[in-house]
């Protein structure tokens, strides 16, 4: 924790006396701390304690007085190491999943391009009910933390789940994410991500229904891990946020063939996560076929594996994971792919399995290793799905 800046941002809750004891802690581990407290939370406890504490301003308004200055969301969301809202209303977590940029706290959240952490503080049935559940659903699809509420008498006196988590438990949280940062660290990944798109003519192609988000969120754990990531992806509409992750766009899968065989020579793993078409059609016409009522044949070709081309390159100090999407007989399947493409494993995906496969924020996998071990998962947003494959990849580098 020693020299990280962290924001901490603190919300009107009664909870709002622990994000002193918070702040202290993390100002005792050598964190530099620049609090962002909103009107409702200056009710519970007052800018002079937090400003004793951190030593620093604390930060309400946009606007500091009427001279013209004003504090910047955007040099903040640059500054920081990490966010964390500790505690975080409903209200709060309300707007950052809908993006209502009302007051400095979520302005500077929009902003911010560090890991944010999200400590919720509530009484039970607000917790409980399927609009809070369904903004911090959101906020996880975001890529944000939530730190799970704890259960116990809450200021209502009634008893449940709501009470914002103890700070000692919340800085253990912050310190294994930082811990994290390093692990990776000197290493080079190769990312294979989204579809491939085929032609038919100058209009139609060949495609899949993947989105990429998996590949992305496996990218950017990646480099939040210390790596240097080459994510090669097909044609998506997502971004990346890491600066550490060079971006390569492709749309056709000999194009994604050519970008991998050139750059996992010098990576230390590949990780394949795209769903590249194996098959597309032999000849493309160079105008708009036009309709007719006859049946129109498509002659289709084999497109070259990447994945079973990368495992014949791959070396002995190298790591290769492969990813296998299933209707049936999964590890069955996936077994055989493991073997044949000589992947040092394989996550499965089960395309039966609620939640699990394309387009969606969440994934159910199952990893697949040369000795036949299996290790499966519960269903989980997709960057807890990321993390639980880089920690396996982790290990096997080790």
């Amino acid at each position: 924790m020693k020299d990280k800046r962290i924001i901490l941002g603190i919300t009107g809750s009664i909870a709002a006396y622990k994000a002193a004891i918070l702040e202290r802690a993390l100002v005792k581990k050598g964190a530099e701390v620049q609090v962002i407290i909103t009107s409702a939370g200056k009710e519970f406890i007052t800018p002079l304690t937090l400003s004793t504490l951190s030593r620093r301003p604390v930060i309400s308004e946009f606007f500091a007085r009427n001279d013209g200055s004003w504090n910047s969301h955007v040099d903040l969301g640059l500054w920081a190491d990490a966010m964390l809202i500790a505690p975080a209303t409903a209200s709060t977590i309300g707007k950052m999943a809908n993006g209502i940029a009302d007051n400095m706290l979520v302005t500077t959240y929009l902003s911010c391009r560090a890991q944010v952490f999200v400590a919720p503080a509530m009484d039970m049935d607000m917790y409980a009910h399927p609009a809070v559940q369904q903004n911090l659903d959101r906020l996880r699809s975001f890529g944000d933390i939530i730190i799970e509420p704890g259960t116990g008498e809450l200021a209502s006196q009634l008893t449940g789940k709501g009470r914002m988590e103890e700070p000692d438990v919340i800085i253990e949280k912050l310190e294994i994410f930082f811990a994290k940062q390093n692990e990776l660290r000197t290493k080079k990944i190769l990312v294979t991500a989204g579809p491939t798109f085929e032609k038919i003519d100058p209009v139609r192609f060949i495609g899949n229904y993947s989105s990429g988000k998996m590949g992305f969120s496996l990218a950017e754990e990646c480099a939040q891990r210390g790596a240097d990531v080459c994510l090669v992806t097909g044609p998506v509409a997502l971004q990346t946020k890491h600066p550490r992750i060079r971006r390569i766009d492709v749309e056709t899968a000999d194009e994604m063939y050519e970008a991998a065989i050139a750059h996992f020579p010098q990576a230390d793993a590949g990780i394949l996560c795209a769903a590249v078409a194996d098959y597309r059609p032999a000849t493309v016409a160079t105008e708009k076929i036009k309709k007719d009522s006859e049946p129109l044949p498509i002659q289709l070709t084999t497109n070259q594996d990447i994945a079973a081309s990368l495992g014949s390159l791959k070396r002995k100090n190298q790591v290769l994971i492969g990813f296998a999407l299933e209707t049936n007989d999964g590890i069955v399947h996936a077994t055989a792919k493991l073997k044949k493409k000589n992947f040092d494993f394989i996550v499965l995906n089960m395309l039966d399995e609620p939640g699990a496969g394309f387009r969606g924020d969440t994934n159910k996998i199952h990893i697949i290793e040369q000795n036949r071990e299996i290790t499966s998962f519960p269903l989980k947003n997709k960057q807890a799905v990321a993390s639980d494959i880089i920690d396996k990849l982790i290990a096997y580098l080790q």
